[in-house]
């Protein structure tokens, strides 16, 4: 693009590096007949299937928020979300305004009396229903013909979509395995689609969610504190994997003395308040940048290096629980017979453990992966909260928490910020735990199929 460069923060090319690795890996498991109808299994239950396609939609505005550009004339940086939202983001007003408000939420002298007394009274927005001439006449009727044209827009995209789709699939051979639930999975994206209608045609005039303290629209930073709930939770839990899966494999394989160490290294880990580890890393971290501050371009290169470092505090005082669970299920499938009789036949260890032993794994290693994802969710909302989370350059569930805890004091009370940010991570941490419910029923032997 002329006039543009794009900037690449630690955090952009992880989440991008990951995407890529996982749509190859899906990609490698699709070409597989057995692999294949073990993925569908995962997605048979309804609730998995609607999980992963809220998933989906929450992981592509994550992939939008992870690519940054600059303009070679000014050095603001931006990601593809914020130019998409920069119509909201321009809205901004001077205080608290609820959802879809023309007046502001606090009484201000507005105009002066006859006897040179001020007259308090809600103002009116500078953006929210800045276009109504009468708004207490034409507000509700304005909204409800734009959230209606919104929705009945998405739906015939929907509907147009669900034609070609129809048309592309008829005749040809249904896939292996279970059949799948095609309609839940379309009837879930028929509705994230006409949410996000709806959103398109009320958020360039109002606000859609409200507006904060100091003004900004709440919408928009739901909207980018999905990225950092998937940076925070899905870089940690990957940064997880290697030692985990190294020193279990270790330990369950050789057992003796390797396997005693490994599990007195996890016993002391566990004996440590993780908070404790993670604060002294982050103090250490912000040391660190800010010791030497040319080497980052910007504010926002700096906070993304503090949430990058994070993300491996994290990930480096987390893997113990992964690493037991590894250990005990190479132990089982050490007994079983088909590894017994493999080693009987002289194979090398090295191409045991891999070829034969790990793919044995890959469902409690899956499992445990998404549900430590959801966890570390959460776990970004306290320690934000505490004040030890991201930086306040990047929006987030847990900043958002934690900027409104003071605003449940207010009479009337504030709600909306912090019943966003509420209704962000149920959503996010509720579709993980369902898409690891159905891949653990698709991993489980003994389930019913």
């Amino acid at each position: 693009m002329s006039g543009v460069q794009l900037v690449w923060l630690w955090t952009d090319a992880a989440m991008q590096g990951l995407a890529l690795g996982l749509t190859v890996w899906v990609w490698h498991l699709w070409r597989h007949p057995a692999a294949r109808a073990a993925c569908r299994r995962a997605l048979v239950p309804r609730s998995a299937m609607a999980a992963a396609v809220v998933l989906g939609g929450l992981a592509g505005i994550a992939l939008l928020d992870s690519v940054h550009l600059r303009g070679r004339t000014d050095a603001l940086t931006e990601s593809l979300l914020e130019v998409a939202l920069s119509r909201p983001r321009a809205m901004r007003e001077t205080s608290y305004s609820r959802p879809l408000a023309w007046q502001g939420f606090g009484r201000e002298a507005v105009s002066v009396a006859a006897d040179g007394t001020p007259v308090r009274d809600f103002p009116r927005l500078l953006h929210g229903g800045a276009h109504l001439v009468d708004p207490p006449r034409q507000w509700s009727g304005d909204v409800l013909r734009r959230g209606a044209a919104g929705a009945g827009a998405a739906l015939l995209a929907m509907l147009a979509l669900a034609a070609v789709v129809r048309w592309w699939c008829r005749g040809r051979p249904p896939g292996d395995g279970p059949p799948l639930p095609l309609r839940t999975a379309w009837a879930t994206a028929t509705l994230l689609a006409v949410l996000a209608g709806v959103a398109v045609a009320l958020g360039g005039h109002y606000h859609l969610l409200g507006t904060d303290r100091t003004g900004q629209d709440v919408g928009v930073q739901a909207l980018r504190s999905v990225r950092t709930a998937w940076v925070i939770g899905v870089l940690a839990s990957v940064a997880t994997l290697p030692l985990a899966l190294g020193l279990g494999l270790w330990a369950g394989w050789r057992r003796g003395w390797v396997d005693a160490a490994v599990q007195y290294l996890c016993a002391v880990l566990q004996a440590v308040p993780n908070v404790l580890l993670i604060a002294a890393g982050v103090l250490l971290a912000q040391f660190h940048i800010d010791r030497d501050p040319d080497r980052y371009a910007s504010a926002l290169e700096r906070a993304d290096a503090k949430v990058f470092l994070l993300c491996l505090l994290l990930g480096a005082t987390g893997w113990t629980g992964l690493c037991r669970l590894v250990r005990a299920r190479v132990r089982q499938v050490a007994a079983l017979a088909f590894v017994q009789a493999a080693t009987g036949l002289g194979l090398g260890p090295w191409r045991l453990v891999f070829r034969h032993v790990l793919p044995q794994l890959l469902p409690v290693v899956l499992v445990t992966t998404v549900l430590d994802v959801s966890a570390l969710v959460l776990y970004e909302a306290v320690l934000s909260f505490v004040g030890l989370g991201v930086d306040p350059a990047f929006d987030s569930f847990g900043g958002m928490v934690h900027a409104a805890r003071a605003e449940w004091t207010r009479t009337p009370l504030v709600w909306w910020p912090m019943s966003v940010a509420f209704v962000g991570m149920v959503t996010l941490v509720l579709a993980l735990n369902l898409l690891a419910d159905g891949v653990r029923e698709a991993g489980d032997p003994h389930a019913p199929r």
